[in-house]
C-alpha cells in the first residue's frame, strides 16, 4: 500500500481498537446531544485524538479535519476524520459502524480508508490505484436499472424541511427497488456499494467526511458519484448518488422531480 494509507490504516485501526474496548462500558459513555437526531459521545472523540495523534506524527505539515474537533482546509494536504460513523448505533449497540478516513490533495480526494471495527474488515481506496477490500481489488458489478436492485439510504432526521422530498424520492425508488436498506452509517453504506455488497446509495445533508473515502472507493472500484443534479458537487451540497453507471443514472433520474429548493443538487 502506499505509505500515507499505510499510515491511515494505522489509525483507523488503533481508533476501532478505542471503539471495541468500551462496547461493554456503554453505561458508563458520557454522551452529548449536538442537534436534532445528533449524538457524540466521549468514544468520538477519544477515537479522533488517536486518529489525529497518528497522522500529525507522520505528516505533521498536513491539516486535519474532523467531525469532533473542527479544522480548516489550509495546506494542500487535508485528512478528514470520521471517528466513529454510526454513533446511534454505537450507544445503542447495533453493530454497524466504522472509521472513515479521507485524505485530499488539492482539493480532489487522493486517499480514503473505512474500517469496520466489530468485522475487522477494511477497505483502502488510492486515486488511479483502485479500490480494495480485504486484500482483493473491487470491481462493481454491473445493472442495467435499479429495477430489482438492493439500495442504500439514509433518513434526513436532521432536518425537517426535507422529509417531503425525499418521502417522495424513497416512494418512486421503493416501487421498483429489490429491496431497500437503511443502516445508519452512510460511510460504510458508501464502502458497501464499492464491495458489491449494495447496488446503489442515496442520502440528504451529509458532510464531506461522511462521503470522502467511500466516494473514491466507489469511482476506483467502476462506479460513479454525484450529487442530485447528477454533477460532481456532492462535497459541496452534502447530497449523495452513487452506484454503477447505469444505477446511478437512474437514480438520478428517479429523483430529479423531487427535488426541491435546498436540495437542488
Amino acid at each position: 500500500m502506499h505509505p500515507m494509507i499505510n499510515v491511515a490504516v494505522r489509525a483507523a485501526r488503533s481508533a476501532g481498537n478505542i471503539i471495541v474496548r468500551h462496547i461493554d462500558r456503554l453505561d458508563r459513555i458520557q454522551v452529548e446531544n449536538k442537534g436534532l437526531n445528533d449524538y457524540v459521545s466521549d468514544v468520538d472523540r477519544m477515537a479522533e485524538d488517536e486518529i489525529r495523534a497518528t497522522l500529525s506524527q507522520a505528516y505533521p505539515d498536513h491539516a486535519i479535519i474532523g467531525e469532533e474537533h473542527g479544522g480548516t482546509e489550509d495546506r494542500d494536504y487535508v485528512w478528514l476524520i470520521d471517528p466513529l460513523d454510526g454513533t446511534h448505533n454505537y450507544l445503542r449497540g447495533f453493530p454497524h459502524y466504522c472509521v472513515s478516513i479521507t485524505l485530499k490533495y488539492r482539493g480532489a480526494l487522493e486517499a480514503g480508508v473505512i474500517y469496520d471495527p466489530i468485522r475487522q474488515e477494511l477497505w483502502t481506496a488510492k486515486r488511479g490505484g483502485g479500490c480494495v477490500f480485504e486484500g482483493r481489488r473491487m470491481r462493481m458489478p454491473t445493472r442495467q436499472s435499479i429495477d430489482g436492485a438492493l439500495l442504500g439510504t439514509g433518513f434526513p432526521l436532521r432536518n425537517d424541511r426535507y422529509h417531503d422530498a425525499y418521502l417522495g424520492m424513497f416512494g418512486d425508488i421503493f416501487r421498483r427497488a429489490g429491496d431497500l436498506r437503511r443502516a445508519g452509517s452512510a460511510a460504510l453504506d458508501l464502502a458497501y456499494v464499492a464491495s458489491g455488497r449494495l447496488d446503489g446509495f442515496w442520502e440528504v445533508g451529509l458532510s464531506p467526511w461522511d462521503m470522502g473515502a467511500g466516494a473514491l472507493m466507489i469511482r476506483e472500484a467502476g462506479g460513479i458519484v454525484g450529487d442530485f443534479a447528477g454533477g460532481d458537487r456532492y462535497l459541496e451540497t452534502g447530497n449523495i448518488i452513487a452506484g454503477s453507471p447505469k444505477v446511478f443514472a437512474d437514480l438520478v433520474r428517479t429523483i430529479a422531480p423531487h427535488r426541491v429548493e435546498g436540495i437542488r443538487a
